[in-house]
């Protein structure tokens, strides 16, 4: 599995643990999100945020958030993986003054909205591997289209 990270991702995964299996990581230009896969850019992205990231996106920064899940529509698959668990939004531990039921239901509300998942995945560790499994079963997804494809049409895949 080839990983496209933006190269303005800050902080950005390794993906380095044995579970992934030797995934090669690459820098390049995303129009949308921070993660994807070589030569499918335009069709899945995850965006990762930390929970004052988050926050951020939540209030000062929404409008280009929005702008941001605007264009995540026209992709087969997205999702923001958040490196915290639900209940760090819910229960206001970050570092901003946002009232935790507002922020919880603008989450709520980007969901329905957009159509976009957020994955709450209690921690970094936990968030790279969301991205890292996020990503995987796209792939895999789309090499069984492909392959049924190719079989109906009595070509090799190969």
């Amino acid at each position: 599995m080839r990983i496209i990270v933006d190269s303005r991702e800050q902080a950005p995964y390794t993906f380095a643990h044995e579970r992934y299996g030797g995934v090669i990581v690459e820098a390049g230009t995303l129009q949308t999100g921070d993660y994807s896969l070589s030569g499918l850019t335009d069709k899945i992205s995850v965006e990762r945020k930390s929970i004052d990231d988050l926050i951020g996106c939540l209030c000062s920064g929404r409008e280009r958030f929005e702008r941001e899940l605007q264009r995540a529509v026209g992709l087969d698959a997205f999702c923001v993986v958040v490196e915290a668990a639900w209940s760090d939004l819910a229960g206001g531990r970050y570092r901003s003054k946002m009232n935790p039921h507002s922020a919880s239901q603008s989450v709520l509300a980007f969901t329905c909205r957009y159509r976009v998942p957020f994955l709450f995945a209690g921690s970094r560790q936990g968030a790279e591997y969301a991205c890292w499994g996020f990503l995987r079963q796209y792939l895999e997804g789309a090499r069984k289209r492909l392959a049924a494809i190719t079989a109906a049409h009595g070509v090799d895949a190969a």
